[in-house]
């Protein structure tokens, strides 16, 4: 079985069309498994919150993270003035691609999110995920999906993921190569 999150949208599914100085990036996005932080963002998408702003984070191997429209890292709120809820799904996961709420913890997410942009998976992670397994959330398709792609899994369940970029990883890469201070 393949994992939802990674196949490419059909005819229907929402998207998102993120454009960028290096080019765009189109992401599916999973409102059926997180509708709070879809909704949020296609509002703020639409509304024009997002025009004009940066990747204020960059960490190259990691991720790029954006949505602050004071591209400090501290700005930004929700669609509704207030933090909302994590909304989490053990089949949806931080691979390499996916579109995730930044946090300051656990139900504080505002308008901030980051692309996780990590191309591999430390081998003790992999083992772990093994060792715990499919009772823990760890199904094969799982597994095989961070030993294929990479990503961060130590941010699954404490970041939510509502999307997956399935064209433009190679301007999600340029992005990362950056120089940043």
């Amino acid at each position: 079985m393949e994992l939802k999150q990674l196949m490419l949208p059909e005819k229907g599914e929402e998207i998102a069309i993120m454009k960028t100085n290096f080019g765009d990036i189109y992401i599916k996005l999973f409102p059926e498994v997180a509708p709070k932080a879809v909704e949020n963002f296609i509002t703020h998408s639409k509304n024009g919150y997002y025009n004009g702003i940066t990747f204020h984070r960059i960490i190259k191997d990691f991720m790029i993270q954006g949505g602050d429209p004071d591209g400090t890292g501290m700005g930004g709120k929700s669609i509704w003035n207030m933090p909302f809820e994590d909304e989490f799904n053990e089949n949806y996961r931080n691979f390499k691609g996916a579109l995730s709420m930044a946090n300051a913890g656990s139900n504080t997410n505002g308008s901030q999110f980051f692309i996780v942009q990590k191309s591999d998976i430390d081998k003790n992670h992999l083992e772990q995920m093994k060792q715990l397994g499919e009772s823990s959330g760890y199904s094969d398709e799982v597994i095989k999906a961070y030993e294929e792609i990479g990503g961060t899994c130590w941010l699954d369940f404490r970041h939510t993921v509502f999307g997956q970029v399935f064209k433009g990883l190679d301007i999600v890469d340029k992005i990362a190569e950056v120089d940043v201070d």
